[in-house]
């Protein structure tokens, strides 16, 4: 998937809980992530991050912090 279509639908998902009720909004992303991204998502989504690109909305970022790394990977 291209970084900018990855980006993009991480950062919706962010948009979606930032709408919800009460706190947990970044454990809420990383489960969501975890629940529903494929291996392969999560192992591009963290490593897009690691390399200090722009453009993840701040809740992503503090949600990438449970978002589970594929084993191996």
């Amino acid at each position: 998937m291209s970084p900018e279509k990855m980006v993009v639908m991480a950062n919706q998902i962010a948009t979606f809980f930032k709408t919800q009720p009460g706190g947990g909004q970044a454990e809420n992303v990383a489960a969501h992530i975890n629940d529903f991204w494929e291996p392969r998502m999560r192992s591009q989504l963290i490593g897009y991050a690691a390399t200090g690109e722009t453009g993840l909305d701040p809740l992503v970022q503090s949600a990438l912090k449970s978002v589970r790394a594929p084993a191996g990977g």
